[in-house]
């Protein structure tokens, strides 16, 4: 299979035609090739149009949701980047090519290394793949300009928010495991404001979860 035009029928049919406009986000698309951050019996469905499982129940998410939730980040030459639930680094190596620094964080210590092992191969240096707890981010680093989630989400915990920088962008997909299969999540963006987090919905969006982001269990008569 010849992956480079793979990667290219890619942005031009799947990323293009559905108002993704951001050259920097579309031009790393491009660039990066997908393929190698899949498991190599996969790496023929790589630039599909659907999430692909990567193992651990753990999903590389669809090529237009990850430009789409790029895009709405915003993101700057001069931004740090936290990628949560990294997988084997596939949006983590596309953050590299638009932003200063990514910290991509994997709890599968087999996912982590291989990811580390990519970023190497691919001569990627500045990303950085920590494995640790998804829960608690990587205040080391903090404060981030932008956070990203690389999985559907239910909410955001408070040590997350707390490492986002003064007018930090959080982007995700918000889900709720409480309604149907198959109902639609949110693409949201929040903006931290001092102590204060706007929030926006800017499209509809579905895509396997993080199991660490579920809500908590409260009872309902």
């Amino acid at each position: 299979m010849n992956y480079k035009v793979a990667r290219q029928n890619m942005v031009e049919n799947q990323i293009r035609p559905n108002r993704v406009t951001d050259d920097r986000v579309i031009n790393a698309m491009a660039s990066i090739p997908r393929e190698r951050f899949v498991p190599e019996r996969v790496e023929d469905v790589a630039y599909g149009d659907k999430a692909i499982c990567i193992g651990d129940d753990r999903y590389l998410m669809a090529p237009l949701l990850c430009a789409q939730l790029l895009q709405e980040a915003k993101i700057s030459t001069n931004d740090i980047v936290l990628n949560i639930g990294c997988g084997l680094g596939y949006s983590a190596a596309v953050l590299a090519l638009i932003s200063k620094a990514v910290v991509g964080i994997e709890v599968n210590p087999m996912l982590a290394k291989k990811a580390s092992s990519i970023m190497v191969e691919l001569g990627i240096d500045n990303v950085l793949i920590v494995e640790k707890k998804l829960l608690d981010g990587y205040l080391k680093q903090a404060p981030y300009d932008v956070i990203i989630f690389d999985g559907a989400i239910e909410e955001v915990p408070k040590k997350i928010i707390d490492q986002i920088a003064d007018r930090g962008r959080l982007v995700s997909v918000i889900s709720d495991s409480r309604k149907s299969e198959g109902s639609m999540g949110k693409g949201v963006v929040q903006t931290k404001f001092g102590d204060l987090m706007s929030s926006v919905d800017v499209f509809d969006a579905s895509t396997p979860p993080l199991s660490d982001f579920k809500r908590a269990k409260s009872f309902e008569f």
